[in-house]
C-alpha cells in the first residue's frame, strides 16, 4: 500500500463533499517582510503599526492578499494538485483581519462539477473559508479550477453553481473599530479619498515591475502551494512553452502592488467579485496595470470603490488594453481582477 498521496482527480471529487485542508499555519512579521520582499506592496496600512492604530485598528493587519494566498494554498494539495489551469473567482470576502501571530486554517466544499468534452478534465467548484485560531471565519470565496482526469471512463455527476456578478456592497464588511477620521494622508502618499473618483475612470499605474524565477517559485513555496505546475518542469513537458508556470496570485499581488501609484488609499481589499487569469505568464516578463472604478459605495466609516484591475506583460498600459468587441484579450492581457477597496472619505 503506497503511503503518498497522488492527490485528487476530477472523479474524486463529488457534489456537497467538504475537505478539511492540512497544515493550519501561524503568520508572523516574518511572513509580511518576505511579502514585501516578493510583490513590493507599499500601503501604509499594512506596514504601520503607528498609521493602523491612528485608523482605529490594533495593529497593521496582514495584507489582505497574503492572507487569500496563504488560505489558497492550503487547498491546493486536496483540489488543484492534479490542475491544469486555476480558471476564477467569485463571491469573495474578507471577513475579518488577521494579524502577525494568527493561525489560519482551511475547508473547502465542493459546489460544481462539470466535465469537459474532451472527457480528460472537468472543472470543479469549491467554497473555500479560511478560519483563525478562535475558529472565526476571516475570508471566504469560490474558484473554479480544471482537474485531470484519472480514469477517463469514471462518470460524475455534475452541475454548474449559479455565482454572484458581484458581491453586493452591503455583504461586505468593515473591519472593527476601522476610522479614518484622522487618517493621514501625507504618510499614505496620496490626498485623492472616496469623493474623488468617478465610476467609470480608469487609472494608468504607470510602473512596471518583472517577475524573476526564483521569486515566483519562493512566493509560491511561502504559501505552501505545491500545484505541480508551478515547481516541476517535466508536468509542462506536453505544453509548447516547455516552461514552469507563475502561480497566477503572484501576478494578482504584484498587480495590487503596482496600483499603490494612483490608488494610494485603496489598500484594503473587503470583497472579490471577479477574478481570471486571462493568458499564462511565465518568469521575466515586465508586469504593468491598470485600474478602472466600477461602480462606488458609502459604508458609513469609509467608502468602497468597485475597482477592475487588469495587468500586461511586457505592455504599459497607457491606452488600457482590453477585450475587443468579441470579448477576446489580446496575449499580452494576463489578468482581469474585479474588487471592493475600502477608502477614506472626505
Amino acid at each position: 500500500m503506497t503511503k503518498t498521496d497522488p492527490g485528487n482527480f476530477f472523479e474524486d471529487f463529488h457534489l456537497g463533499q467538504t475537505l478539511v485542508h492540512a497544515t493550519p499555519r501561524t503568520v508572523t512579521a516574518g511572513d509580511v517582510a518576505l511579502y514585501t520582499a516578493l510583490h513590493g506592496p507599499r500601503f501604509a496600512l499594512f506596514s504601520s503599526d503607528a498609521f493602523a492604530q491612528n485608523c482605529g485598528l490594533p495593529g497593521a493587519p496582514l495584507d489582505p492578499l497574503l492572507v487569500f494566498h496563504v488560505v489558497f494554498g492550503k487547498s491546493v494539495p486536496d483540489i488543484s494538485l492534479n490542475a491544469v489551469a486555476n480558471l476564477g473567482y467569485a463571491e469573495g470576502r474578507f471577513l475579518a483581519p488577521v494579524y502577525p501571530g494568527d493561525t489560519l486554517a482551511a475547508t473547502s466544499e465542493v459546489i460544481g462539477l462539470k466535465e469537459n468534452s474532451n472527457g480528460k478534465t472537468g472543472v470543479v467548484y469549491v467554497r473555500t473559508t479560511g478560519t483563525n485560531q478562535r475558529g472565526e471565519a476571516v475570508l471566504s470565496y469560490v474558484r473554479w479550477v480544471m482537474v485531470r482526469k484519472n480514469d477517463l471512463s469514471a462518470q460524475v455527476e455534475q452541475t454548474v453553481p449559479e455565482l454572484k456578478p458581484a458581491v453586493d456592497a452591503s455583504d461586505l464588511v468593515v473591519p472593527r473599530g476601522l476610522d479614518f477620521s484622522a487618517y493621514d494622508h501625507a504618510l499614505a502618499g496620496s490626498p485623492y479619498v472616496f469623493e474623488d473618483y468617478a465610476v467609470g475612470e480608469r487609472i494608468d499605474h504607470v510602473d512596471g515591475m518583472a517577475v524573476e524565477e526564483a521569486e515566483h517559485a519562493m512566493a509560491t513555496r511561502l504559501y505552501q502551494n505545491t500545484a505541480k505546475v508551478h515547481f516541476n518542469q517535466f508536468e509542462r513537458a506536453k505544453d509548447p512553452s516547455g516552461r514552469r508556470l507563475v502561480y497566477g496570485g503572484v501576478i494578482i499581488s504584484t498587480a495590487k502592488a503596482l496600483s499603490f501609484n494612483g490608488l494610494q488609499n485603496a489598500g484594503l481589499i473587503l470583497g472579490v467579485n471577479a477574478g481570471r487569469h486571462v493568458n499564462p505568464y511565465f518568469a521575466g516578463a515586465t508586469v504593468f496595470a491598470w485600474s478602472q472604478v466600477l461602480d462606488k459605495a458609502d459604508l458609513g466609516v469609509c467608502g468602497a470603490l468597485r475597482l477592475r484591475l487588469v495587468a500586461t506583460k511586457d505592455r504599459i498600459c497607457e491606452d488600457f488594453p482590453d477585450k475587443d468587441d468579441a470579448g477576446a484579450y489580446p496575449a499580452d492581457v494576463i489578468l482581469d481582477f474585479d474588487y471592493w477597496a475600502a477608502v477614506p472619505k472626505r
